[in-house]
């Protein structure tokens, strides 16, 4: 019996010895394939993982940190000229051609851009910051998934050169401040997109460098160029360069951005960009540019003898006013100065029309992106026409006025107040189904809503939309 129980504990003690080289065996095993693998591995696995707990603000911070992976990784992938994108060990990337929108490429050391051929030399003397040399084209506009808009914007090949530069071509000019490369093609004969694709985008990129940055600029027209001086001035001390006509000259910065990054409509993303700026520091940059005055509305009140001022932003062709008359005795007959004007070919002179206004009145459309001139707590009115314009009017301009410190109203026309009724019977799906028309092709929105529509207000119930904004302008 007392062999037995002596083979016993000899055997149990054998099985857990043994247990121990099992455990330590599994666990030489697992180390050396992490070890093995890792290369292949996802990085953002373990960063996921570590989410769970974590509290929110290290939370947050790794979080950026998992997007800054993404954004090294999509720059790895190929380019429009077949590229493989740079994958820097512990540098930001050259280029990022990520977004849905737009494409962007930020380069610092010796870089040299030869206009007539369109093509930008990064040069690198460190092997170590590039996986050999490396070619992009990006067209600097932010449409580039909208083939009409970017139809006839200029691209650039950027080229990365590494080691003894003999592909780099010689200086002719030197600048010792950053550029930034853009075009103002596309779509900029349009006010609203003047603005919303370019001056603000620009405005994003370029405050850092308050003012010590020049602007090379392809598809630029001279009537452009002057209409928006006055806001180009803001943001940099230089002369533009027209990189059009630059002839055979290589002009070489210690950096380069080339590309604007789009956001939303009007306005700004303080999160991602420049040092935290906002649409509401683009507003003040604004008044310096055009030395507005007036820097918040007007305030109703007892002793108060100033009548408040509507601007009634006229159309001559697409969803005009077909009553603007009608419209502004009615306002007048409230106690509103009523000034209807289409706009003026001089920015600054009607800049300062918008700015000495209390409240804008417009049909959705471009005329619209002069709230950008209008003084704090004023107030937009958004008329939008029949076919659901819901998004459109609120994505284009209402998001927009609330980040600028106004206040937004929206005016939805009936049936009865679209010129649409009388092209199409009340049965027909323009007028008794608009989204079972367009859904989502903007083509076909834009033909028949937007193109073929003009709008007669019932001034009897828009009375009540101009008696509620003379509410918010009392004390």
């Amino acid at each position: 019996m007392t062999n037995h129980r002596e083979i016993a504990k000899r055997f149990s003690w054998y099985e857990q010895k043994l247990g121990y080289w099992i455990i330590l065996g599994y666990f030489i095993l697992a180390l050396s394939s992490f070890t093995i693998l890792k290369p292949y591995l996802d990085p953002a696995l373990p960063i996921s993982n570590l989410r769970f707990s974590m509290g929110s603000g290290l939370t947050k911070l790794i979080e950026d940190t998992s997007h800054f992976q993404k954004l090294n990784l999509s720059s790895s992938q190929p380019s429009v000229s077949g590229g493989k994108g740079i994958l820097n060990q512990g540098r930001k990337p050259m280029c990022n051609f990520s977004d849905r929108i737009f494409d962007f490429c930020d380069v610092e050391g010796d870089v040299r851009i030869h206009g007539k051929s369109y093509t930008i030399f990064a040069a690198s003397s460190q092997r170590s910051a590039l996986e050999g040399n490396e070619s992009w084209f990006i067209k600097p506009y932010p449409r580039k998934s909208d083939q009409a808009a970017m139809r006839f914007v200029k691209g650039f090949s950027v080229k990365a050169i590494v080691g003894d530069h003999e592909e780099t071509p010689s200086c002719t000019v030197n600048h010792n401040v950053p550029a930034i490369v853009f075009s103002a093609g596309g779509y900029s004969g349009n006010h609203f997109h003047s603005f919303s694709d370019i001056i603000v985008p620009l405005f994003a990129t370029a405050a850092q460098f308050h003012g010590e940055v020049q602007f090379l600029v392809t598809n630029l027209a001279n009537y452009w160029k002057i209409k928006f001086q006055a806001i180009l001035e803001q943001l940099s001390k230089y002369e533009i360069i027209n990189i059009d006509h630059t002839d055979d000259k290589v002009h070489c910065f210690p950096r380069m951005i080339v590309g604007l990054k789009y956001y939303k409509e009007l306005r700004v993303d303080p999160l991602t960009s420049s040092n935290g700026y906002s649409i509401k520091m683009f507003r003040q940059l604004i008044t310096n540019a055009y030395s507005l005055k007036k820097s918040t509305t007007i305030k109703i009140g007892p002793q108060t003898q100033e009548k408040p001022r509507l601007l009634i932003i006229a159309r001559k062709r697409s969803r005009s006013f077909m009553n603007v008359d009608e419209i502004a005795e009615m306002a007048k007959s409230l106690g509103f100065e009523v000034v209807v004007s289409e706009g003026m070919k001089n920015l600054y002179e009607f800049s300062h029309v918008v700015n000495s206004c209390d409240v804008m009145l417009g049909v959705h459309g471009a005329g619209l992106t002069n709230l950008v001139f209008l003084p704090t707590n004023a107030i937009l009115i958004q008329v939008l026409p029949w076919g659901g314009f819901e998004w459109l009017a609120s994505n284009s301009f209402g998001k927009a006025a609330l980040e600028m410190d106004l206040r937004y109203m929206e005016y939805k026309v009936k049936v009865e107040e679209s010129s649409l009724l009388q092209e199409y019977p009340l049965d027909h799906p323009v007028i008794k189904d608009p989204r079972s028309v367009h859904k989502h092709n903007f083509v076909l929105f834009k033909a028949v809503y937007l193109n073929k529509q003009n709008v007669k207000i019932d001034v009897g119930r828009f009375r009540a939309t101009l008696l509620e904004a003379l509410d918010l302008l009392h004390f």
